[in-house]
């Protein structure tokens, strides 16, 4: 299959005309208070300069990047904290996240995938990334095991692993890496995942998603 790539959402122009009214009445505001004398003509001037300016910074800040590249080999992750890569045929499964819930499932908006080893991924991760995964998925683990009946685990132990870890493979991870795949492990537990893709960063319908991905690693040369 083609490399595709996936960018971010694009600003919209209902977003960029809020923040020029709402830059321009602060400009304007300060302007009167604090320079009384100034005329009209001016403060419109001003006004109008400080709020394409502003509109201009927004653009740049969220202009549309490359969140994921998909090739017939491997899935890429891009952010400003660094990325993630793994083959196709190091994901054994890849599903939406649930909780079990009083014995209902309750599906997250969060993708789940489960890799088969996880020596690769963790040593080329960006350590900055792995920090912001391990911040932001804590969440579902918590709720995973808030209504899950395993009470050998306390909260605190589980977010705060950082021994060594060693992999089957021999591999020993220290520091923030051995937090990371504790954390992956622990996922793996409770929610039947190593690690998750939020819906916010997605390009289109959580299950629109998922099914691109399958339909790569199904294509995939092993």
């Amino acid at each position: 299959m083609e490399t595709y790539h996936v960018k971010s959402a694009p600003i919209t122009p209902y977003v960029m005309l809020f923040v020029f009214c709402f830059t321009a009445s602060i400009s304007a505001s300060c302007l009167t208070f604090f320079i009384p004398n100034m005329t009209l003509m001016a403060v419109l001037i001003t006004t109008i300069i400080t709020g394409s300016t502003a509109v201009i910074v927004i653009r740049y800040i969220c202009d549309s990047k490359y969140l994921f590249t998909l090739t017939f080999m491997h899935c890429q992750y891009h952010s400003r904290y660094g990325g993630w890569s793994t083959p196709w045929y190091n994901i054994s499964q890849l599903g939406k996240a649930e909780i079990n819930h009083q014995g209902w499932q309750q599906p997250l908006p969060w993708i789940g995938i489960k890799l088969n080893d996880y020596d690769d991924f963790i040593k080329n991760i960006s350590p900055r990334l792995a920090a912001r995964i391990i911040i932001e998925q804590r969440i579902l683990l918590v709720m995973a095991i808030k209504n899950s009946d395993v009470d050998n685990y306390t909260i605190e132990d589980v977010l705060f692993d950082d021994e060594p870890y060693q992999t089957p493979n021999g591999y020993v991870f220290k520091g923030l890496r051995a937090m990371l795949a504790h954390r992956m492990k622990y996922n793996r537990e409770f929610l039947g995942f190593d690690f998750f893709i939020s819906e916010d960063t997605l390009d289109r319908p959580i299950n629109d998603f998922i099914g691109l991905l399958r339909r790569y690693k199904a294509a995939a040369i092993r």
